[in-house]
């Protein structure tokens, strides 16, 4: 099976929605935080293997806390995993923070706050300026 064949982007998909079912709603590890999502997976072709990457929303120990939760009960998932999806072989799941969506925040943020330096100018100046460049 190739990497990027229909057959394994089906299986990625499928991986990902039921592992993001139970982390949301099976494990009952205090250290894994409620606003954790899983962004991506990628199982390898041979299907021994899995990368998940998460997003976890919270301060820094929230998030290695989070971690070390999910690498606990790596157990328990495989074995729910391989309950809910019928595969040949229930991959073994490392899991991988995504700091995606907190660079996406702070980029934003240092935008923002770019813009709001920026003096405002009237439609009069605009077209003065305009005009003199001209």
């Amino acid at each position: 099976m190739r990497k990027n064949s229909n057959k394994n982007t089906r299986i990625n998909a499928e991986v990902q929605k039921e592992l993001a079912n139970i982390i949301r709603g099976e494990i009952k590890d205090p250290r894994v935080s409620l606003m954790t999502s899983v962004v991506a997976v990628e199982v390898a072709p041979d299907l021994k293997t899995c990368k998940a990457w998460i997003s976890v929303f919270g301060e820094q120990n929230s998030i290695e806390d989070t971690v070390r939760g999910l690498q606990s009960a790596e157990g328990f998932i495989r074995r729910e995993l391989a309950h809910r999806i019928n595969l040949r072989n229930t991959p073994e799941i490392t899991f991988i923070v995504d700091e995606s969506i907190a660079y996406g925040v702070r980029m934003s943020k240092l935008i923002d706050d770019e813009i709001a330096k920026i003096p405002e100018r009237s439609d009069d100046e605009l077209d003065g300026k305009y005009k003199e460049e001209v």
